[in-house]
């Protein structure tokens, strides 16, 4: 493994199996510092990828190092990390605190510790002025930062974050974009896990990409968007007057074809800036109605499609 003190998670060859359902495959990597997006469909190996740098689960095959150290049976390495799982698992007639205290209490602390670490934490998270109510009362965005309270109370080196903006609303997701950066400004090791692109993209600019359990593209976003770049992006208009708002595109050269669809225009294009101006200047010019736009290559799904394709 690299000796390199930057770097905080190494893989190796690295093969995770469950029967003849193959998790992780063959998989190299290295993650640095800072905020990293790991990013992947459903089922490309994230939550397995997770599980092993925890230690969690022990490799089928080849190796994996965080901070220095294999994860498994390895407390020094274990207490360094912290970690917001997906799904909630609360007594919802505990408080915030008391959810984050107890968590400090089972880890070891003393009783004068896990109250200074709990109320930091709570701090840390912008949930001072409610940690004290039912966590049954809190919304989806208050959850997923008490989750991620309990992660950071124990001042972990990494955190890991599984799909943290998952059923958040808009000003929940926001939030929680606000206090990513925040804690990778602070100098903590974040890896992000989400299945989607432009949700990363309001944290950090490095990304992972996992497809059927290997890495398919490893950078900076920029470096992703050159990826995809080489293909057509495709943008859906929902329109009443399909063949009416199509004239606008006609004979631009950004304009590789044009497909119509009941209620609506599809555009294919190498440069969806220039068709996005036209668009304006239609809407701008109220010339035909438009009721919708969708640029489906803004879904990660579609940006592995072009990779692999």
């Amino acid at each position: 493994m690299t000796a390199d003190s930057n770097v905080i998670i190494e893989a190796h060859e690295l093969s995770k199996w469950f029967g003849e359902v193959v998790a992780v495959n063959n998989l190299h990597v290295q993650i640095k510092r800072g905020v990293t997006g790991l990013l992947g469909p459903n089922g490309a190996g994230k939550s397995t990828f997770i599980k092993l740098c925890l230690g969690l689960l022990r490799p089928s095959r080849g190796h994996i190092h965080v901070l220095g150290s294999s994860p498994r049976h390895n407390p020094a390495v274990l207490r360094e990390m912290g970690y917001c799982p997906e799904l909630d698992h609360f007594f919802d007639n505990m408080t915030g605190y008391e959810f984050v205290y107890a968590l400090n209490r089972y880890w070891g602390m003393t009783k004068q510790d896990a109250e200074k670490f709990t109320e930091k934490a709570c701090e840390l998270v912008s949930m001072t002025d409610r940690m004290d109510d039912p966590i049954e009362e809190y919304s989806k965005g208050m959850r997923q930062r008490i989750k991620i309270a309990q992660a950071l109370a124990t001042n972990p080196d990494l955190l890991f974050l599984d799909e943290p903006m998952s059923g958040l609303d808009p000003q929940g997701r926001e939030e929680m974009y606000t206090l990513i950066r925040r804690l990778g400004d602070a100098g903590y090791g974040v890896v992000v896990s989400s299945h989607i692109l432009y949700e990363v993209e309001r944290v950090t600019d490095n990304v992972v990409l996992l497809y059927n359990g290997t890495v398919l593209a490893h950078g900076r976003v920029k470096e992703i968007r050159d990826l995809i770049d080489e293909h057509p992006h495709t943008i859906k208009i929902n329109t009443p007057e399909p063949r009416a708002l199509a004239k606008a595109f006609v004979g631009d050269t950004a304009v590789m074809q044009l497909d119509f669809l009941p209620g609506g225009l599809v555009v294919r294009t190498k440069d969806p800036n220039a068709c996005y101006q036209i668009l304006n200047d239609v809407m701008l010019e109220r010339r035909h109605p438009i009721h919708g736009v969708q640029c489906s290559d803004d879904n990660l799904q579609s940006v592995f499609e072009y990779l692999v394709g």
